[in-house]
C-alpha cells in the first residue's frame, strides 16, 4: 500500500473522530441527564444539585434528573457513576468527602482521579459548631474545657465516616487536644436530628442548613469553621477566633463525569454551569443562605482536586482519623 495512502487515510479518519466528537458537542443533550448524589435527600449536596438542575434543564432542553444513592460514605452512589457510560448522560454530584476517601479509605471499587474526570465546582459555605442547648457550655473555650475534662464523655454526630462533617471534627479534636467520640449516621439530617433531640451533643453541619435551625433555638451555636466570621450568622465568631488556633474548613461541592466522557460535552457542562453560578440572582439566593459560588475552568478544577486529596491526606495522618470510627 502507498504510504502516502495511508498517512492521508490517517487524517481523514482523525478528522471524521474530531468532526463526530464537534457535532457530538453541538447536539448534546438529546435525552435526560442524571445527576446522582451519593448522599442523602435534604443535606447540601442534594439542595444544590436540585436547585442547579432546575437552571441546567433550563439551559440545555432536557430534564436535568437528580438521584439519591447514598451508603457507605458516599461509596455506593459514586461507583454507580463509575460503570455508566461515559456520554455526559451520567454525571455525580460530588464533595470533599470524595476528597477525603482517597486517603481514609484504602479499599474502594473506584480511584477518584483515575475513574472519573472534572467538570465544574458548584459552590463552598462553612461549616457550623453547635451544641445541644442541655449542654452547659456557651462558647468554644467552654466546650474545649469540658471535654478536657470529660475524655470520651462528648459525643459529636456526623453524616457518615469520610464526611465533611466527620473530618471538621476530626480537625476540631487534633486542633484543640480533644477525645469526643464521633458517632456516624446514615446522612446529615439523620445526624442533624440526632443532635437537636440530645441522642448526640454538638455538631458540626454546613451552616446553610444549620443556621436556621440555630436561630430556632433548637442548637446552641458556638462558631463558624471559615477564616472570617459568616454574613449569615455575623455574631457567631469563627472556631479560630473563639480559641482554637489554626482551625478552618469548609464544605464544597462539585461534578465530575465518568473518564471517558467526551472533552466538547465536558466544556459544555463546564461552560454552562459556570453561567448558571455566576448569575446574579444565583449569587445572590445562595450568599443569602451562607453558599459562596465556585468557579473553575475544566483544568483548575481539575488542579483544585489534586490539592484537596493532598491536604486531606494530611488531616487524616494527623488526626488518626479511621473509616470505622
Amino acid at each position: 500500500m502507498d504510504p502516502s495512502f495511508s498517512a492521508a487515510r490517517a487524517v481523514l479518519l482523525a478528522a471524521a473522530i474530531l468532526g463526530c466528537a464537534a457535532a457530538s458537542a453541538q447536539t448534546y443533550p438529546v435525552k435526560p441527564i442524571r445527576a446522582v448524589v451519593p448522599f442523602g435527600a435534604g443535606g447540601p449536596a442534594d439542595i444544590y444539585a436540585r436547585y442547579l438542575g432546575q437552571q441546567m434543564q433550563g439551559v440545555l432542553g432536557q430534564p436535568f434528573v437528580v438521584e439519591n444513592r447514598p451508603g457507605a460514605g458516599s461509596i455506593i452512589g459514586t461507583d454507580i457513576v463509575a460503570k455508566s457510560p461515559a456520554d455526559g448522560y451520567t454525571l455525580l454530584v460530588m464533595s470533599n468527602t470524595h476528597t477525603v476517601n482517597e486517603s481514609l479509605i484504602a479499599k474502594k471499587p473506584f480511584a477518584l482521579m483515575k475513574d472519573f474526570v472534572p467538570v465544574a465546582p458548584i459552590n463552598y459555605s462553612d461549616l457550623l459548631l453547635v451544641v445541644h442547648p442541655s449542654l452547659p457550655v456557651k462558647s468554644v473555650k467552654e466546650l474545649v474545657a469540658l471535654a478536657k475534662a470529660k475524655p470520651r464523655g462528648l459525643n459529636y454526630a456526623s453524616s457518615g465516616s469520610g464526611t465533611p462533617y466527620h473530618m471538621a471534627g476530626e480537625l476540631f479534636k487534633a486542633l484543640a487536644g480533644v477525645d469526643i467520640v464521633h458517632i456516624p449516621h446514615k446522612g446529615s439530617g439523620e445526624a442533624r436530628t440526632s443532635t437537636m433531640s440530645g441522642q448526640t451533643e454538638l455538631m458540626l453541619d454546613a451552616i446553610t442548613t444549620m443556621a436556621p435551625i440555630a436561630r430556632a433555638g433548637k442548637v446552641r451555636a458556638l462558631g463558624t469553621s471559615g477564616l472570617k466570621r459568616s454574613t449569615v450568622m455575623p455574631e457567631v465568631p469563627t472556631i479560630a477566633e473563639a480559641g482554637v488556633k489554626g482551625y478552618e474548613t469548609t464544605i464544597w461541592l462539585g461534578i465530575m463525569a465518568p473518564t471517558g466522557t467526551p472533552k466538547p460535552v465536558i466544556d459544555r457542562l463546564n461552560a454552562e454551569i459556570t453561567k448558571v453560578v455566576n448569575r446574579a440572582d444565583v449569587r445572590k439566593i445562595w450568599g443569602e443562605q451562607g453558599a459562596q459560588p465556585l468557579t473553575m475552568s475544566v483544568a483548575e478544577f481539575e488542579r483544585y482536586l489534586h490539592a484537596d486529596i493532598a491536604k486531606w491526606a494530611k488531616v487524616v495522618k494527623i488526626s488518626g482519623a479511621r473509616a470505622d470510627q
